[in-house]
């Protein structure tokens, strides 16, 4: 609401207020304007309607002292001809004879400049750049990039998350993730070690994720990990070579491209861990490993997924697995 339609709300509130009481002085009274005001108002009401209260506009007034229009535009066409000169060098140029000879002070050119939103050499010289850049040229749109899988085992993702260091435990607590892509089936595990994510643990989960998807009718056919040391690590690749696996490394720098468990994990944490320390006075190793495994069942089992190839299914009906959860 505009200050123009508070004023007119209030001119009607006068008005109604006068008939709700049976008294213009005591009307008068109450909003403190006098009755030459109120009466003023009245009948042009009833004139002309009272859509006639509403303030209008008026254009800003041409002051004696002014700088002419004239001087004005010459100014700003000086300033965009010449963007690097700042106004005390403006006003001595446009001073000679062969600029027109105009007796403007600097301050002044800068008002003027400032009124037309040019009055910083970054503003002209953006002002310039945008007038002389030639339009772009159409391009055919991008394809929308994805990771495509056909069916379940195809592509396992894996990623290590720091959940921190909690009381009682003696080191660092890590989150060891994997998701397949076609089915948004997870597995997570919490682990603690002294300081980085360890290999043993990122081979357990990938032969116990291989496991299941045995159990359900595919087969752990490629995993991909970013570089982190568990995974650069001649232990894992074996361990991947006994199963029949391909381990793709992604590029360094390219999250994305493991996107699949990178999601999960924010989902996790949104939606577990944020809850599990909001409602616990001081977090404990034994009591997150529940409410991961918890979660965990809700996860495949029982919440519908909306991803790309999920389309809204519950990631263990996508696995084809009634419950292979343990």
């Amino acid at each position: 609401m505009t200050n123009d339609d508070v004023l007119f709300a209030y001119r009607l509130r006068v008005l109604a207020s006068a008939r709700e009481l049976g008294s213009v002085a005591a009307a008068c009274r109450l909003h403190g304007i006098h009755r030459s005001t109120f009466y003023r108002w009245k009948a042009m009401a009833e004139r002309f309607g009272s859509e006639i209260l509403r303030p209008r506009e008026r254009r800003r007034p041409q002051m004696p002292n002014a700088i002419p229009v004239l001087i004005e535009q010459r100014i700003v066409a000086f300033a965009l001809g010449h963007p690097g000169y700042g106004p005390a060098h403006i006003a001595a140029e446009l001073a000679r004879e062969k600029w027109g000879g105009f007796k403007v002070s600097p301050n002044g050119v800068w008002r003027v400049l400032r009124r037309h939103g040019i009055h910083t050499r970054g503003l002209r010289l953006g002002l310039l750049a945008g007038y002389a850049a030639p339009p772009e040229p159409a391009r055919e749109p991008e394809p929308e990039r994805h990771i495509a899988v056909d069916h379940p085992g195809e592509l396992v993702q894996m990623d290590c998350f720091c959940i921190g260091r909690l009381a009682g435990t003696k080191g660092v607590v890590w989150q060891y993730t994997a998701i397949d892509a076609a089915s948004a089936f997870c597995w997570a595990e919490l682990h603690v070690t002294p300081r980085n994510p360890d290999v043993r643990f990122a081979s357990a989960l990938a032969r116990r994720a291989a496991r299941e998807l045995r159990d359900a009718g595919w087969e752990l056919e490629r995993v991909s990990t970013d570089n982190g040391s568990e995974f650069r690590n001649h232990v894992f690749d074996e361990n991947l070579a006994r199963l029949g696996t391909r381990h793709t490394l992604i590029s360094p720098g390219r999250p994305q491209s493991n996107g699949f468990v990178e999601r999960v994990q924010r989902t996790i944490l949104e939606e577990c861990w944020k809850p599990s320390f909001a409602r616990y006075l001081v977090p404990k190793y034994r009591g997150l490993r529940r409410e991961l495994e918890r979660y965990l069942q809700l996860y495949n089992h029982d919440r519908t997924h909306n991803g790309r190839h999920t389309k809204g299914r519950i990631p263990a009906e996508v696995l084809g697995a009634a419950k292979i959860w343990r």
